[in-house]
């Protein structure tokens, strides 16, 4: 099913190729990193949440990184804490209890690109099929991504096309 997905698809030309996988390391991970090898892949971005357990994970799927020679983008903290639309107090729903993706990243000397809170705005754009990044432009999880991106990608295709729903001109 990966190879399928990943080699007899014909993709075009596009600038980005981003493979969601699950935690951990498994023979999907090994199965996406031999099938895209000739693509010369530039590296992973590599997601958790504050909490140990998945921070646990994710130090194994590092090491897989390391292993297979793979470089690590950074880390972006999903879930970092959640901000309340009507008084702005934020809370920590998962405590980052060892420090969270923060202190993982400054240990093992790899960037933390940014935390993205909750916000229950991305399910409802999901759900309608529409970008939240469009529907609520203010909101901290749209600003977390936004900074993200900006931080790792600065062509004029990316600054208009992900941060603003637009098309290059």
């Amino acid at each position: 099913m990966i190879k399928q997905f990943l080699r007899d698809v014909d993709w075009g030309e596009v600038d980005y190729l981003i493979v969601d996988t699950p935690p951990g390391t498994s023979d999907e991970h090994l199965s996406v990193i031999q099938y895209l090898a000739a693509a010369h892949i530039d590296g992973a971005v590599v997601i958790t949440t504050p909490q140990e357990v998945s921070l646990q994970d994710v130090r194994k799927e590092i090491n897989f990184c390391h292993k297979v020679k793979l470089p690590i983008i950074g880390v972006v903290e999903n879930m970092s804490g959640f901000i309340c639309p009507k008084c702005k107090k934020e809370s920590q729903i998962f405590a980052p209890t060892t420090g969270g993706a923060e202190v993982m990243c400054q240990d093992l000397k790899i960037p933390l690109l940014g935390k993205v809170p909750l916000d229950p705005h991305i399910g409802k754009s999901c759900d309608e099929g529409r970008s939240f990044l469009i529907d609520v432009p203010d909101s901290p999880a749209t600003l977390a991504y936004r900074s993200i991106i900006q931080s790792k990608c600065s062509c004029e295709s990316c600054e208009s096309r992900w941060l603003w729903g637009q098309e290059a001109t």
